[in-house]
This record gives C-alpha cells, structure tokens and sequence, in this order.
C-alpha cells in the first residue's frame, strides 16, 4: 500500500504537563521527549508494524532530521524510493504538549513536505499503481492530495482519505475521490457545519457526507469509538471502543486508519465495520503508552485473532 506524507513535520517534541497553558501562561512540565511524528508516516509505520508492505510518498530536508527519518522508515520496512530530499527547506516540525488526561495540543511548522507536488506524484505513478491502497491527508497542498487520490482511482486502487486538518471550503472532488472517508468528530463537524458530539450527531454528519459522493463514511469519536457509514447500507453502525485507560491519544486516529487500511488491503471481503472494530482495538492499545509512533504496536504483541 501507499501513504502519501500529508503532514509536513518529521520529529515532533512532546512535553508532559498536569494541564495545557493558557494563552499567555508559561507552566511546568515534569517529561519531555523528542521522536518520529507526522500523519501519514504515522498512518504508514502502523500499518507496516501490522505486517503490511508500505511505501511512502514524501519529501524530507537535506539535513540531520531528514537523514533520520529516512533511516527511521528503513528500521520500520517501509520502501522510501520516492521520499525525497531537498535543500529548499528545512524537515519540518511539531510541538506537541499532553496533560494528565492524555488530551493534547500541537502547533506545526510545515517544511519540505510542503514541496510534494505534480512532478513527485509522476515519478511515483509505480508504486501507486501497484499498491492495493493509497492513503492520504490535507497539509500538503490540496491539489497534490487530490491529484494522487485521482491517480490511485484511474488505476483501480482504493483510496482512504483523512481530511486532517478539516477545511471548511473542501474541494467537491475529494469526496468522489474517497473509498472511505474517514474523519473525527472535530473535523467532521468543520465539514457539515453541525455539532458532532453524540453518536446520533456522527450518525447525520456520516449520511450529510455520503451524500457528497464518498464511498463510505467513518467518524472517529474518541473514546465513543466510532460511527461507520458504507455506501451501500441506509443507516450507520455504532463501533464501540475497547474501553481502556488513555495514557496519550496523540496519533491514535493515525494508529486507527493504518490498520484499517492494512485491514483493506488484506481482507478485502471483511466487512467495514468488522475493519473498524479491530482498527479501534489496535489504536486502543496504542493509546496506553506515551508517544505517537513510540507507542504503535507489532502485530506479534496483539492477539491473533485480530488477524
């Protein structure tokens, strides 16, 4: 399968603190760490922790963290033929702080991956061709996003869109661009202009965005689970979550939409809903330990019967 890298920062530096700062407040922490971070490489690395066969479609700086991250993508077994380095800007960056319920904030700096364009994705047209699914997401420019989306769909591949971060003026495209739209309560409200705080809430805002032309829908609703919405089917699903103690939920939407789609790609027969009830079971797990990638599991330390 094949992530294009949507978030344009590659180490991210993360701080514990007892709360979040209040604008103007400067507030002890009590733990910091520095480690591999960004949407689609995140959504890439679980999935190939899972046992799928990844590549990544990105670009990094030429410098001391792009050189990193590469070598970090190689650690993971991902294919980084087409992660490309520049000199034009710097890797990118995300400052990211965690309180003591697990509830974050983050403030990227966008880098080189914003360079990802037209002549990128050409030069990328194997891989994405060959893939089973491509996966992408919204901060690179939004044309490349689409563009890649549209290729995968020219080509018979199934598309997973993550609109992070939701914009409310959404190209009409990327909703016939997307197999499976799937988003979070946060975003999903951007896009429909209707509060999403309740399952019934996910339910409407899922059937508002299936009638734009997506495939099928997923809203994300945290410790709710999520609500899933196929194309073929009237009313939506209600998958719960799995009920654990969340130490630091930073990427587990990410850890979630990597195995769903390793799920996609290697049970294509499995219904979404069974997909997104063993999708939630395995960002359920990554939420109790610190860190985005950090906290990813291997397939060997999840039960088998999720595979």
């Amino acid at each position: 399968m094949c992530f294009l890298k949507d978030f344009a920062y590659c180490l991210f530096f993360l701080s514990q603190a007892l709360r979040l700062p209040k604008a103007g407040e400067t507030i002890h922490g009590h733990k910091f760490f520095i480690g591999f971070g960004g949407k689609g490489a995140n959504k890439c690395i679980q999935a190939a922790r899972l046992g799928a066969k990844t590549a990544m479609v990105c670009k990094v700086g030429k410098d001391f963290f792009g050189d990193n991250y590469i070598q970090n993508f190689k650690d993971n077994g991902v294919n980084t033929e087409f992660v490309g380095q520049t000199s034009d800007a710097a890797t990118g960056t995300a400052s990211i702080i965690v309180n003591s319920a697990g509830e974050n904030a983050i403030v990227i700096v966008a880098g080189a991956n914003m360079l990802l364009g037209s002549g990128e994705l050409h030069k990328a047209l194997p891989v994405i061709r060959h893939a089973k699914v491509l996966v992408c997401q919204l901060e690179i420019s939004p044309q490349t996003s689409l563009q890649a989306l549209r290729m995968a769909q020219e080509n018979k591949v199934k598309t997973i869109f993550n609109p992070a971060p939701a914009i409310p003026d959404l190209d009409s495209g990327f909703y016939g661009a997307s197999g499976v739209f799937c988003c979070n309560e946060t975003e999903a409200e951007l896009l429909t202009g209707s509060s999403v705080i309740t399952v019934e809430d996910a339910d409407r805002a899922a059937q508002e965005l299936l009638k734009r032309g997506c495939g099928s829908v997923i809203i994300t609703l945290g410790p709710q689970g999520c609500v899933v919405l196929e194309g073929k089917e009237s009313t939506s699903k209600h998958v719960p979550s799995t009920g654990v103690t969340a130490v630091d939920t930073t990427g587990a939407g990410d850890s979630f939409i990597g195995a769903l789609a390793l799920y996609t790609a290697h049970y294509p027969s499995m219904p979404l809903e069974e997909m997104a009830r063993r999708a939630n079971q395995v960002a359920g797990v990554s939420v109790q330990a610190v860190g985005t990638q950090s906290s990813y599991p291997n397939r060997k330390d999840l039960p088998a019967d999720l595979f």
